[in-house]
């Protein structure tokens, strides 16, 4: 096995995490599973399976529970990767790793990969921009930064170095959870953008800290924020399936591109205008709002 710890946040994935544990223990020495206390089998299977289970409660952010986890748990090995319950390594990005892990140089402190999502049983990869994501580092040089939405690891020191193969997003619940999940995600991906614009938060991290995917990321989301509300979602919308050829992908893709990329992105302007009509562009006034409405304290 190689040297590497995998982290597993969850609550109430008992339809994912063996599937995701039996993965991770392929390549690497350690499961551990931070769960916020789950009501299904979550914990009891992954107990079962040998994996690590902590518990600590949700603060409605994941990267406060994710650095939780960086903080409190007992790692034995040099390197740790992040993994949701409803992701896993496919076979060549394993065998990848086994191969470069042993050579890497000592400068490279995280390893980056391509996320690929599968909806409703079918990949998705006509009409996608391509997800690269830093998810491996060495234990102490990386956190992830304290974002609503959208956060990414940031290493405090050393290089990352990006693999040629995937792993997959692929999430075994009903079109009718994904989309209480995502109208759940929106008021959060308001906040973000609001933070974009408005600088809501005290402390935000910097473009230049992040690696280059993120980054360029990163710049695209300062980009659209800037364009007007729901017509942005609109053109994203028809650059992915039109332009990018997503048309190609039959029905399953039209619902991925439709859902994900034109009505969960105008039900997160829609609140942004709702909350703009209460408190226009004072970023005190929103905090307040989004408090008593959503119960969800901006700090």
């Amino acid at each position: 096995m190689l040297d590497i710890s995998v982290l597993i946040l969850t609550y109430n994935e008992e339809i994912h995490i063996e599937r995701c544990i039996l993965n991770a223990q392929r390549f690497a020495k350690e499961v551990f599973v931070v769960d916020s206390f789950s009501t299904d089998e979550t914990i009891k299977i992954a107990a079962a399976l040998g994996a690590k289970v902590f518990q600590n409660k949700w603060e409605q952010n994941y990267a406060r529970q994710f650095n939780w986890g960086l903080d409190h748990l007992p790692f034995q090995t040099s390197w740790v990767f992040r993994l949701d319950a409803d992701e896993y390594l496919t076979d060549e990005l394993i065998k990848e790793l086994q191969y470069q892990m042993p050579q890497l140089d000592k400068q490279i402190s995280g390893l980056v990969f391509e996320r690929k999502m599968i909806f409703m049983n079918k990949l998705i990869n006509r009409g996608m921009i391509q997800m690269n994501m830093l998810r491996l580092f060495k234990v102490g040089h990386g956190r992830c930064e304290d974002r609503w939405m959208d956060e990414h690891i940031i290493l405090s020191n050393g290089h990352t170095l990006q693999l040629k193969s995937a792993f997959i997003d692929h999430n075994l619940n009903t079109l009718g959870w994904w989309l209480t999940k995502h109208n759940h995600y929106s008021i959060r991906e308001a906040i973000d953008m609001l933070d974009t614009e408005l600088y809501l938060f005290d402390h935000r991290i910097k473009t230049d800290s992040l690696n280059k995917d993120a980054a360029m990321k990163r710049a695209k989301k300062m980009k659209y924020v800037r364009l007007p509300l729901f017509w942005r979602a609109f053109f994203y919308f028809l650059y992915r399936y039109v332009f990018k050829g997503g048309f190609l992908q039959g029905t399953k893709g039209f619902l991925w591109h439709f859902l994900q990329g034109w009505w969960y992105r105008t039900i997160v302007d829609a609140k942004i205008y709702e909350i703009k009509q209460h408190c226009g562009s004072d970023p005190v006034k929103i905090k307040k709002y989004i408090q008593a409405q959503y119960q969800i304290v901006i700090e």
